[in-house]
Formats: C-alpha cells, structure tokens, sequence
C-alpha cells in the first residue's frame, strides 16, 4: 500500500521529499520504489524478500527484555545497558537495543523534576500568570531576581582560538578574583531589563534594587514586581518598603517554582552569552561585562511570549502533586 502511495502522490505532482514527509518514510525508500517503478512498472513494486518467520521465542525474549530492564541490576548499577543486559538473558546487544526502542524505553537517560509542595499553588500560578497575560491597565509589571555569586574567572593559558574544524579551547586552570550578585527587573511589556551588580545578596541589597526600579517609574505608577520565595525577599526591611510605596505589590511564586518568574528565561541568556566562556580580569571587569551586555540587550529587547503546546502541558487544578520536569 505504501509502495501505490508512492506512485500516486508522486505522479499527481508531488516531489520526492513531499511524498516522504506525507508517508512518514525516508526519502531514500522514496527514491527506490519510483526507480523500480520506472524499470519495471508494477513488477517493480513487489518484495524481492519476503522476509523471515519471526520464531516462536521472539515474542517470549521481547517479553524478557522489557520485564528485566524495568528492574535495577544484581551488580550494584543504577540502569541497565544494552550490552549488559543483553549477557544477562543470553543474547545480542542488537536485538535488545531494537526491543527498547520498539518499546520507547530509554534506560541510559535520565530527567529530573522539581515538585512544589505549595497547598496555594493553583492560586499563587493563576495570579502570576494573569499578570503577564492581561496585567492591569496603566501598571508596570517586573519579573525581578537575583543571580547571586557569579565568578569572575580569569583563564591563565591562552584562548586558543576558533579555527575550521576545531573549536575554541580554554585552559583548565583559572584564577578567580571574588564573586558578586547581578540583580535583575525584567519589564514583561517591554522585555527591556534594568540590572544593578552588588557584592552580595542581602535583603538591603533586595530593597536597595527595588528602589531604583521605583525611581525609574513615574511617580505614583502602579507596580506590581513577581518575586520568588526567597528568605532575603521575606524579611522586615521588604515590609517596610511595601509600607513606604503603598503602590508597589510584590507577587511571590509557590514553593519550587522559579519557572513561573520570566526572568530565569534571561538569566539563561545572560549565562550563555557572557558567563559561561567569559573571561574577567577582576570583580570590576565582570560587572562592567554585565552592564554593557543589559546595555545592548535593551537595544532590541523584546517580551517573552509563552505558549502550551499540549493540553496535557497545562496547570491541572485538581492535582496534588505540581511538578515541573527539568
């Protein structure tokens, strides 16, 4: 049937890479069934193999493989390999490698999650998250953390550099010159972020970065800043602030629950872009590198949009257990 589907997507007009996204082949078997067809028309189109019997053990050994791979090895291992598996029921790394992808299982890999325990989670998401949906008219709304104890890493060999072939290549040792805090205002309209460096991260620290991002709003704006549950955003000198700007509320995500906060999406550009490979020759160098980055990056910021792809991706009111795979 699929070797006429062929045939006829392809004489209606359709190309040779069309016919295989429609079928769901490759395009090498596309290209093997028209050039028989050509040669040989409809004789063509028949097996030359008919294959062979699947033996009566096969079923008996598949049921083997996927009940043995579910249970921990007797030699003290976490998981399973096809190899081993396959010495342990007395047959070929090969035909165990087929089963488990038959099957989709995948004992090599691994995926952790992060569960919030938070009983108001369903509230605390849903007010979040009607934020950055529909936030109220004429209020500014920033997603703000700290990245706390950023190293400014100093390389003692040279940077090789990049060449065809090869990639860039840093030395093993370094030297580090201190650490320091980058305090993030992440603007869910705009996507512009306002940053400010600080040795360390204290709750002064956390009130001193609120201020500025008062004073960069019009006097009076309404502001509503999503925080998470950490001890420096939950102590006295916070509540005086709240205290003193009766128009700034502070929104703090459940437990366990950092993904709910925008800017942890720009935290992972600002890691990859210039901390990772960074190179800084003091505390100074680090923090100058930051700011010019936050500089650039409000040039041609844009807000982030988030989107479900599934149904079954969604918050689920009704669950007990809240967990998010990482």
């Amino acid at each position: 049937m699929q070797r006429a589907k062929i045939i006829l997507l392809n004489a209606s007009g359709q190309s040779q890479w069309a016919v295989s996204r429609r079928l769901g082949c490759s395009i090498n078997t596309v290209r093997l069934w028209l050039k028989r067809f050509r040669d040989e028309r409809l004789a063509g189109l028949f097996s030359r193999h008919r294959g062979k019997i699947a033996g009566q053990q096969s079923a008996k050994l598949e049921a083997r493989i996927l009940a043995a791979v579910r249970h921990k090895p007797q030699d003290g291992s976490t998981h399973w390999s096809t190899r081993k598996l396959a010495a342990e029921l007395g047959t070929n790394h090969t035909r165990v490698a087929r089963v488990l992808a038959k099957a989709g299982l995948q004992p090599h890999r691994l995926r952790r999650y992060m569960a919030s325990g938070d009983p108001d989670f369903e509230t605390k998401a849903a007010d979040i998250i009607g934020l950055y949906l529909k936030p109220p008219v004429n209020a500014a709304v920033f997603c703000v953390d700290e990245k706390s104890a950023i190293q400014a890493l100093d390389r003692l060999d040279p940077v090789l550099p990049l060449s065809p072939g090869r990639a860039e290549r840093h030395g093993f040792e370094y030297y580090r010159h201190g650490t320091l805090s980058l305090y993030a205002a992440l603007n869910t309209k705009t996507g512009q972020v306002l940053g400010q460096t600080a040795p360390r991260h204290t709750s002064a620290e956390f009130v001193a970065f609120l201020d500025q991002i008062v004073a960069s709003l019009p006097e009076g704006q309404q502001l509503h800043i999503i925080a998470e549950n950490l001890s420096a955003h939950r102590t006295s000198r916070v509540w005086q602030f709240i205290d003193r700007h009766r128009n700034v509320r502070i929104h703090f995500t459940p437990t366990y629950s950092s993904w709910l906060n925008q800017v942890e999406i720009w935290f992972s550009k600002i890691q990859r872009a210039v901390i990772a490979r960074g190179i800084f020759r003091s505390v100074k160098d680090l923090a100058k590198k930051l700011m010019t980055y936050i500089r650039r990056y409000n040039a041609k910021a844009k807000p982030f949009k988030w989107s479900y792809r599934s149904a079954e991706r969604r918050i689920n009111p009704v669950s007990v257990l809240n967990a998010t795979p990482h």
